[in-house]
């Protein structure tokens, strides 16, 4: 069974998704998958900003209040916890996150899409190191298993596999896909959101009995 999922590693509920997709998959030990990401970007157009936290970041983009934002992530960090995930927006550093994008469809050609997803996403929301800075991506790729000179090689090119993140995004908007993470499985269901992990047993099962 193939499975594709949109996704932003600057989403916490693409990093909730990917925990509850995996504890389904492992109800199905006899059956094979194949999991691809899709890059995908909330927001695009955004510019680094160091100097300012996720709360203060948020509140000025909903029009809320910095505690209205502390509240509302602190909802987020105690549905992290509910299946492992540490999140600290305390130290999350505000980055755009195509450069990443653009590692991770490069990893995806060496077989370690999935690696470079979970490194992403634990490095922004546990360990708060900035995706902004090229000595950083270098270090979490080269440890997540990619070559260093071809990882060079994407971070002085911008233009390296930037169509291939453009192309998922594209595809992402033919298919009507509004928010991610986005779960497509067979090309013959599809899975909105970070649901509960007996929602995506139930929709393998069905993807099962339609073969």
């Amino acid at each position: 069974m193939k499975i594709e999922v949109w996704s932003d590693i600057m989403c916490p509920f693409c990093y909730i998704g990917k925990r509850h997709l995996e504890a389904a998959l492992s109800a199905f030990p006899d059956e094979q998958f194949e999991i691809e990401w899709k890059s995908f970007q909330l927001d695009p157009s955004i510019e680094p900003q160091p100097d300012k936290n996720v709360y203060e970041y948020l509140a000025e983009r909903k029009g809320m209040s910095v505690e209205e934002s502390r509240q509302m992530h602190a909802g987020v960090v105690a549905r992290a916890a509910e299946v492992g995930l540490d999140y600290h927006f305390e130290k999350a550093v505000i980055s755009n996150s195509l450069t990443a994008h653009r590692l991770i469809q490069l990893a995806k050609t060496k077989g370690l899409g999935d690696t470079m997803e979970e490194t992403f996403f634990k490095a922004y929301f546990t360990e708060g190191k900035d995706l902004n800075d090229p000595s950083t991506l270098m270090e979490l790729s080269v440890g997540a298993g990619l070559n260093a000179l071809d990882v060079k090689d994407v971070l002085e090119d911008e233009a390296a596999f930037a169509n291939a993140v453009k192309n998922d995004i594209s595809e992402a908007q033919q298919i009507g896909v509004r928010g991610v993470p986005f779960f497509v499985f067979d090309r013959k269901y599809a899975v909105s959101g970070a649901q509960p992990i007996e929602h995506f047993k139930e929709t393998i099962q069905t993807v099962l009995q339609s073969k």
